[in-house]
């Protein structure tokens, strides 16, 4: 029975997701019942739970349409079966013949499906050494951000690159997240840059709780995943990390934290339209003189 008081347990699923379904959601399986024993009320996994695969023509020949999609008829029943709120980091869903959405969701302890986000943001970089990303080529972006109401308050859904466009966070905030979620697939070469002062970021601007489930480790495709799972404080303060392998994180939450923190520094309060002067041009300079 899930926990309705103020407080509740959150737990982290990370994972190292293989090139095959069903090996795969057996790892998130046993970890997910792992983090239920616990005395979690909500478990989370990352970006990427079911399938972890950069060839298109693997990628959509392992990839089912939302309906009858066997990924997410075995977690959803998961959920239920535990009585837990499961957020669904993320599974690539078949969307039309060419094009994969990177799809978030949120099931309550019946199993039932209360909310869905389709990542937005397409991670197409060229690093440095030669890795290269083109999320863009198989993925159909969403075009809605996305909350849902949980028993403790209101959570807001975001998928990994997401993180570096704080304005999705912000507008979160001020719709009433008092959680939000980072399901991510963090590269090791940003993640050792950026991961950890971004999430923290996201967390004092918004004022909110930042759950952050992720992959780690080097994975069947050669893809080397930061880690770091971490829950982070609408104050900034790191409550709980994992390392880099596989395994569940544990953090008791108050959400009265939430209130606290924004009372603080009142910035959602605060914010302000304006306008942007731009320089004028040399001939309007002239002009002028």
């Amino acid at each position: 029975m899930t926990n309705t008081s103020g407080r509740f347990r959150a737990a982290l699923v990370q994972l190292r997701t293989g090139r095959e379904v069903e090996p795969s959601l057996n790892q998130a399986e046993t970890l997910i019942r792992q983090a239920a024993a616990g005395g979690a009320d909500l478990v989370l996994t990352p970006e990427n739970t079911s399938l972890m695969e950069l060839r298109s023509a693997l990628l959509f020949e392992k990839t089912a349409p939302e309906i009858g999609n066997p990924a997410l008829t075995r977690l959803t029943g998961l959920a239920r079966d535990l009585g837990i709120w499961l957020q669904i980091g993320s599974i690539a869903v078949q969307v039309s013949d060419t094009k994969v959405a990177n799809r978030s969701y949120l099931v309550d302890p019946h199993g039932t499906i209360v909310a869905q986000y389709d990542k937005m943001h397409m991670f197409d970089v060229e690093l440095a050494g030669g890795e290269s990303y083109r999320e863009s080529k198989n993925y159909a972006p969403g075009d809605k951000a996305v909350l849902a109401d949980l028993p403790w308050g209101r959570i807001g859904l975001t998928i990994c690159y997401d993180l570096r466009f704080p304005g999705l966070y912000r507008a979160l905030a001020h719709a009433g997240a008092d959680f939000i979620t980072v399901p991510s697939a963090f590269t090791k070469q940003t993640g050792e840059a950026h991961w950890h002062t971004l999430l923290k970021a996201r967390a004092i601007e918004t004022g909110a709780f930042v759950f952050a489930a992720a992959q780690g480790g080097m994975h069947e495709n050669g893809r080397a995943t930061y880690g770091y799972s971490l829950v982070i404080s609408p104050w900034g303060d790191v409550i709980a990390e994992a390392g880099i392998d596989p395994g569940v994180v544990f953090a008791d939450i108050d959400p009265a934290k939430v209130g606290e923190a924004r009372a603080r520094i009142p910035s959602l309060l605060h914010d302000r339209e304006f306008e942007i002067e731009t320089p004028p041009t040399p001939s309007t300079i002239r002009e002028a003189s």
